[in-house]
């Protein structure tokens, strides 16, 4: 088995809030996260598949198309957006690390194996110090 990952980067903007709860305890819980004026990060965002090397062209999977299937899908949505307001498949889900990650891998997983090929982990990294990383249900 070989892995192989591609690497793509974007710029986003959300805030960690849940309008259930009072602005003390999305304090409490989410921090600086849950600002009212929004927040943002540079993302770096790494999929990584795994199969067997084709055999005629030494590729698990042509990674130009991975990176333009990574674009099109996931990046060209979210590039210099707002995922609480801009980004149609996170409507109603609490814009966390780990749930975009959950998100990127249900969008991503079936292309890949579409392609012949399988999704083994996303891996999304918030800042310098944070990432998540997802390996499917």
């Amino acid at each position: 088995m070989v892995y192989v990952t591609r690497r793509e980067c974007f710029n986003a903007a959300h805030k960690l809030y849940r309008s259930d709860w009072s602005e003390a305890k999305n304090m409490e819980i989410f921090g600086a996260c849950a600002n009212p004026n929004w927040h943002g990060h540079n993302y770096v965002l790494f999929v990584t598949v795994k199969g067997e090397a084709n055999s005629d062209t030494g590729f698990v999977m042509d990674l130009k198309k991975l990176s333009t299937m990574i674009r099109k899908n996931i990046v060209d949505i979210v590039d210099h957006k707002n995922f609480n307001l801009d980004v149609p498949f996170m409507n109603g889900i609490l814009p966390s690390a780990e749930n975009i990650a959950i998100a990127f891998w249900k969008i991503l997983a079936p292309l890949i194996a579409d392609a012949g090929c399988k999704l083994h982990s996303i891996k999304l990294q918030e800042t310098e110090n944070n990432y998540v990383e997802y390996f499917g249900a």
